[in-house]
């Protein structure tokens, strides 16, 4: 059986990085007693696999990863199993089966990621200017930016793959393609706004959550934005 677990990422655990993360997890699942499913070979390991790994100094509630089990007991008997073997700032959200077909191929096609940005305290000022100029900023037809690749920079538009942009609060709400084709860091987009107010933004001006991760589906002939826990079931 394949199971997917969401699960957050926050306080001073923003600062570990995903190979870490990974292997921060393959220890908490031995403690925590999961039959999980091993690869065969000389070299077996744990059969799991992360979406969209995040970047660090980036915290989240809407991370995860898929794992094969051999053997499962119902969903709330896992998550209570796996937060007992959490550190503080690792949480276990929620553990759905993942049935075969497309649901189970979402985690190669992470479409989207919902981001709220907000800015640290002192930064008033230039938080404001940017919550007056949002909507003139998202208006734009064209957000052009120059990107750097492994071998070269190269111009790009991003306004395509902003999908939505608002005030929320006192914050910035981002929602942006995600995935390996037109990945959109929250972080371009801010500046890139920078660039279009002619402000220079301190590197830590504001902190970045990640609240949701979206795989894409067929939905009667139109291509929907669901939620990666949403494409499964509850283990009963």
């Amino acid at each position: 059986m394949k199971v997917r677990v969401k699960f957050a990422k926050e306080g001073s655990m923003k600062f570990i990085g995903h190979l870490d993360i990974m292997r921060y997890f393959q220890k908490a699942i031995r403690r925590a007693g999961i039959d999980i499913a091993f690869s065969e070979g000389f070299s077996p390991h744990m059969i799991m696999s992360f979406a969209a790994p995040l970047g660090v100094g980036i915290t989240s509630t809407g991370e995860y990863f898929d794992m094969e089990v051999n053997t499962a007991t119902n969903s709330e008997d896992m998550k209570k199993r796996l937060n007992a073997a959490m550190v503080e700032g690792m949480r276990i959200l929620s553990i759905k089966k993942v049935d075969d077909g497309k649901a189970s191929k979402a985690m190669s096609l992470v479409a989207a990621a919902d981001y709220l940005v907000t800015f640290r305290p002192g930064q008033e000022k230039l938080r404001d200017m940017f919550l007056e100029h949002l909507a003139d900023f998202y208006s734009q037809e064209q957000l052009l930016i120059w990107k750097k690749t492994k071998k070269s920079e190269k111009e790009i538009d991003i306004r395509p793959f902003i999908y939505e942009m608002r005030r929320e609060g006192e914050s910035i709400f981002l929602k942006l393609a995600a995935g390996s084709a037109n990945n959109t860091k929250p972080e371009l987009v801010m500046e890139a706004f920078a660039g279009y107010l002619s402000v220079s933004v301190l590197e830590y001006a504001f902190e970045v959550h990640r609240l949701e991760t979206y795989g894409e589906i067929q939905a009667e002939g139109r291509p929907v934005f669901v939620s990666l826990e949403g494409l499964g079931e509850e283990i009963e």
